[in-house]
């Protein structure tokens, strides 16, 4: 098939790309400049330079296409209402990319019980409420109009992808982080947890969602959990440091991190994603971000 991505210099997006050549499959990626173009092809996809604001392009690359992957935005709305629109009656396949972050608190570093799958109902905190109202009435939606859409949802993500972009965000930023102060940090008491994933586990759900998901289904991803403390405490051992993670107040955060960011690192986001296991036929292999942290300094 022929399919396009948009982020497919990114992260998930590259790794999910490079899965889909393996398979056989011809991929488009979008990419911002001739740069980021160049190093698309390198990795056997078909740049198209642009950015989401060229509704057009989308319009039209998007109607060439068989399918249309989101990997670059949660909320888009008018790029994502322009592929919709291109696509409307078609029967084509559209697979977003949401983050679990959505079902995040304001927890400051503390501990919740709360464990989230897909049936059950949460009120987003505000800075996530357009992503929830783009999913719940703009993607899901469309599956009335003949469209195939499917949301992904994975959480926290770890490990090298295969593509452009191969690291994630939060646990480098929190490395980074730690060797230019000279100490790991966490928020409040560390004891919020998030779920997590591995990029290579992630990846393979979208293929698996490719063949066998219906239209209008969403699916959270997970292969595992863990506290901002033991994260923390893991980048700390593996930089070799004698002493163990610190806490700061979420002020100070704000200003390492910047405020999205501190809000979920202090939140918490726990998914169960055994509608995937059942529905997709999903089998993650890695199921421990620890390890993995303290094998990469």
């Amino acid at each position: 098939m022929n399919i396009f991505i948009t982020g497919a210099p990114g992260y998930i997006g590259g790794t999910v790309a490079h899965k889909l050549i393996k398979a056989g499959h011809q991929v488009t990626g979008l990419a911002r400049d001739i740069n980021k173009a160049e190093l698309l092809e390198k990795h056997g996809i078909t740049p198209i330079v642009g950015s989401l604001d060229d509704l057009e392009l989308l319009y039209n690359t998007s109607k060439d296409s068989d399918v249309i992957i989101n990997t670059a935005s949660t909320h888009h709305a008018f790029a994502i209402r322009s592929i919709l629109e291109a696509i409307r009656n078609s029967g084509k396949t559209f697979i977003h990319t949401s983050g679990s972050s959505i079902i995040s608190d304001n927890a400051n570093g503390e501990y919740s019980s709360h464990i989230y799958s897909e049936d059950i109902p949460f009120n987003p905190v505000p800075e996530k409420a357009i992503w929830y109202a783009i999913e719940r009435n703009l993607i899901l939606p469309a599956a009335k109009d003949g469209v195939r859409s499917i949301i992904i949802c994975p959480c926290m993500i770890y490990g090298t992808g295969l593509g452009v972009r191969t690291h994630s965000i939060q646990i480098p930023l929190m490395s980074k982080t730690a060797k230019r102060i000279g100490a790991s940090k966490y928020v409040g008491s560390g004891k919020n947890i998030w779920s997590n994933v591995h990029i290579d586990d992630c990846a393979d759900a979208y293929l698996l969602a490719l063949e066998n998901a219906k239209p209008g289904s969403y699916y959270y991803l997970e292969s595992g959990e863990e506290s901002l403390v033991n994260i923390a405490n893991a980048i700390s051992k593996s930089l070799g440091y004698e002493e163990p993670a610190m806490s700061m107040n979420l002020k100070e955060a704000v200003n390492i991190w910047g405020a999205p960011m501190s809000l979920s690192l202090s939140s918490n986001s726990r998914l169960n994603a055994e509608k995937a296991r059942q529905m997709l036929g999903w089998r993650p292999k890695h199921h421990n971000i620890i390890d993995d942290i303290l094998m990469k300094p």
